[in-house]
C-alpha cells in the first residue's frame, strides 16, 4: 500500500448513547487511510444520503485531503441494488457524482469477502472502547469533540502491523492525497411518492392545481420565447375545432360563407383543351 492510494469507510452502531437526551439512536461513521491507518469519526443520527456524504466532506476537511480510492460495503447509500456475484454492481447516482467531484474511485467489496475492510472495521472497535465507553454525553457535538481531542493519543502510538508511528505515517499519507476541490459537493435526498390509482382503467384525471405557478403564455417575462404553452395550444386546437364543427351543423352559417366563382374555361387555357361548353362535331365523333 503506498501513500494517499485507499481509505475504507464503515458505520457503527453506538445505540442508546443519547437516549437520555431524547435522542433514540447513534451512529459513528468511520473513514481510515489504509497506508497509515490514521482514523477519523464522527457521530451522527441518521445513516441517510445526504449525511453520509455529508460525513465525507468532514472526513476529507480532516485529513486535507482525498484518498484515490475508498473501499465500501454493498451499502444502499452507495450501491443502487444489489447483484448476483461476478455481475457488475451499478452504483448510486449520487454516489457516482460525488466521487466524480472529488475525484476518487469507489471500490466497492465483492460479496461474501467479510475481510476485505479490516482496517477500518478495527477503527470502529477502538473508538468504541478508547473513547466511547464508560463516559457520558449530552450531544452528538460532545462525543465529537471526545474523539478530536483522542486522535492525538492515536497518532502518537507506533501501529502493530506496519511498525511506525501513525503520525509520521500519516505525514506522508496527507501530503500524497488529492487535493479538496474548490466548491463542496452536496448531496440532497430524494424521495419518491406513489399515487393514487384512477377512477378506472384507461381514465385520463386532471388536476387544475398541478399547473399553479407555470408559465401562462401572458407575461413576456415568465417565458423563454414565443412558443405557446402546451395547455394554451390544446386549448386553442379545442376552440378552433368546436367552431368549424358548428359551422358545419349550422346552415345559416354555412349559406353565408362566400365561395368564389369562376367560368370553367379559365381551366382549359393551361390544359390546351377545347371549352366544355363546346359540343364536338360529326366528323370528330367518327
Amino acid at each position: 500500500m503506498v501513500p494517499g492510494a485507499q481509505a475504507q469507510v464503515d458505520w457503527g452502531d453506538e445505540g442508546k448513547i443519547l437516549a437520555h437526551v431524547g435522542i433514540p439512536k447513534v451512529y459513528s461513521f468511520h473513514m481510515t487511510l489504509c497506508y497509515s491507518r490514521d482514523p477519523f469519526c464522527c457521530l451522527t443520527t441518521s445513516q441517510d444520503l445526504a449525511t453520509f456524504f455529508d460525513c465525507h466532506r468532514q472526513a476529507f476537511a480532516h485529513f486535507g485531503g482525498v484518498p484515490m480510492s475508498i473501499v465500501y460495503e454493498r451499502t444502499k447509500t452507495v450501491v443502487r441494488r444489489h447483484v448476483a456475484p461476478g455481475q457488475a454492481v451499478p452504483l448510486h447516482p449520487e454516489a457516482v457524482g460525488f466521487a466524480g467531484h472529488y475525484d476518487f474511485d469507489i471500490d466497492v467489496l465483492a460479496a461474501y469477502r467479510p475481510t476485505g475492510k479490516g482496517r477500518v472495521e478495527r477503527q470502529v472497535l477502538i473508538v468504541r472502547d478508547h473513547v466511547l465507553a464508560g463516559r457520558a454525553f449530552s450531544s452528538t457535538e460532545e462525543l465529537d469533540s471526545a474523539f478530536n481531542a483522542w486522535v492525538p493519543l492515536r497518532r502518537a502510538k507506533s501501529h502493530g502491523t506496519h511498525g511506525e508511528v501513525i503520525g509520521h505515517r500519516a505525514i506522508r499519507d496527507h501530503m500524497a492525497l488529492r487535493p479538496l476541490p474548490a466548491t463542496p459537493y452536496v448531496v440532497t435526498q430524494r424521495h419518491l411518492r406513489h399515487v393514487g390509482r384512477a377512477v378506472g382503467r384507461g381514465a385520463r384525471v386532471v388536476d387544475e392545481k398541478h399547473w399553479d405557478g407555470l408559465p401562462d403564455g401572458r407575461n413576456r417575462r415568465t417565458t423563454t420565447g414565443d412558443i405557446i404553452p402546451p395547455r394554451l395550444r390544446h386549448q386553442d386546437a379545442l376552440s378552433q375545432e368546436t367552431g368549424s364543427l358548428m359551422a358545419l351543423l349550422n346552415r345559416a352559417g354555412a349559406v353565408r360563407v362566400e365561395v368564389g366563382r369562376r367560368p370553367l374555361s379559365v381551366y382549359d387555357e393551361p390544359t390546351g383543351t377545347r371549352p366544355f361548353t363546346t359540343h364536338p362535331t360529326p366528323e370528330e365523333l367518327s
